[in-house]
């Protein structure tokens, strides 16, 4: 099977599609850096750096004769849907029109199969509006399809992270979503604790691999390798790293004295994340932008290196990120986690072999 990947971002929903055997022919990703980072790592892929909506018929139509071996997959520019981004919840954000360009993609390729995904707060988004114009459209082009909400905990990642699934076969193909893994969660203490210590704003890129053993989570991320790059951390402020001290495990800003917190005009009003250190033993909150929100090391008092969050998303450590510091935190935390994509594209690898073994 192949895979035309439609924001594509830093590539882990291709990542995924890759590990449960999809060759991705072509991507398509409009930020400059998160582009880079995908070609470096996908370097069979062709990756169309260009804005969705610039991406004519034409610039499509080699990939078109591939339609029956196809999957198109995609996750829409999500930040409107977000719970935390209640000013652009609603159908005056453009941005959260993208998908009409995933139907419009779909439209064209007819592709055997199509995933959507995106974030758990498109259904109920300005009162289900959104849901209902892509389950509408999806239908419209004649695919039968499955929906769900998936949480990365159930395939093997470090992580408390629920995102919105569609699959979709052209030709009414059965779908099952995959189960559940019944191994323990991999927790956050799992997935970091044999990598490096690092101090407040680290700058040295490649690092050996701390002394502590690997966790059978941690081992197959990291192969043969001596060691790994994207060891980076925002250097934060003295006053940020004396609230730091005050968070226990498990705890947020709440923790921290209001003495401490003079430059928040209303500490009432902080989101539960801020300012939240990790649980070693417990899998990870949300990995989305963990600099804006302060998400703290569980025993160190600092940020999360961009590489410890791609290990809690489940990047293998030879994915490397590029650009500077704040475009790696962003798209690390754009991304659908690898091992979760791949659960789901290789339950449709299984339908297609089924459905072919019948014939």
């Amino acid at each position: 099977m192949i895979g035309v990947d439609l924001f594509a971002g830093a590539g882990g929903m291709s990542l995924g599609a890759r590990q449960a055997g999809i060759s991705v022919q072509v991507a398509v990703e409009s930020d400059a850096h998160a582009a880079k980072t995908y070609a470096l790592n996908h370097p069979d892929t062709k990756i169309l750096c260009a804005n969705i909506r610039a991406i004519t018929n034409r610039r499509l139509r080699p990939w078109r004769t591939l339609s029956d071996e196809m999957v198109l997959f995609g996750g829409p520019l999500c930040q409107g849907f977000s719970w935390s981004n209640v000013r652009t919840r609603n159908t005056d954000n453009d941005s959260n029109w993208l998908f009409e360009e995933f139907l419009r993609v779909a439209r064209y390729l007819q592709p055997a199969w199509l995933v959507f995904e995106n974030v758990q707060g498109l259904v109920n988004t300005a009162q289900g509006v959104f849901l209902q114009q892509i389950t509408d459209g999806v239908k419209d082009l004649g695919y039968t399809f499955k929906a769900r909400l998936l949480n990365a905990t159930h395939y093997g990642v470090p992580q408390d992270r629920t995102r919105y699934f569609l699959v979709g076969s052209r030709d009414g193909h059965a779908y099952r979503f995959p189960r559940k893994k019944g191994l323990p969660t991999p927790t956050v203490e799992d997935a970091l604790r044999d990598l490096p210590q690092l101090e407040n704003g680290d700058s040295t890129c490649w690092r050996r691999y701390g002394r502590a053993k690997p966790s059978a989570y941690a081992q197959p991320l990291r192969g043969e390798l001596k060691g790994c790059c994207n060891h980076v951390v925002s250097r934060n402020a003295a006053y940020v790293l004396q609230r730091y001290a005050h968070v226990p495990c498990g705890g947020n800003w709440e923790n921290i004295p209001p003495r401490l917190m003079g430059n928040y005009e209303d500490r009432t009003r902080c989101h539960t994340g801020i300012y939240h250190r990790l649980c070693p033993r417990s899998p990870s909150v949300v990995i989305g932008n963990f600099r804006k929100n302060m998400l703290i090391h569980p025993d160190q008092d600092r940020g999360l290196s961009v590489r410890e969050a791609a290990r809690i998303q489940s990047f293998p450590d030879w994915y490397a990120f590029r650009g500077s510091i704040g475009f790696q935190q962003q798209q690390v935390g754009n991304a659908v986690p690898p091992l979760l994509a791949e659960a789901v594209f290789r339950a449709i690898v299984t339908a297609n072999q089924k459905t072919r073994a019948r014939h």
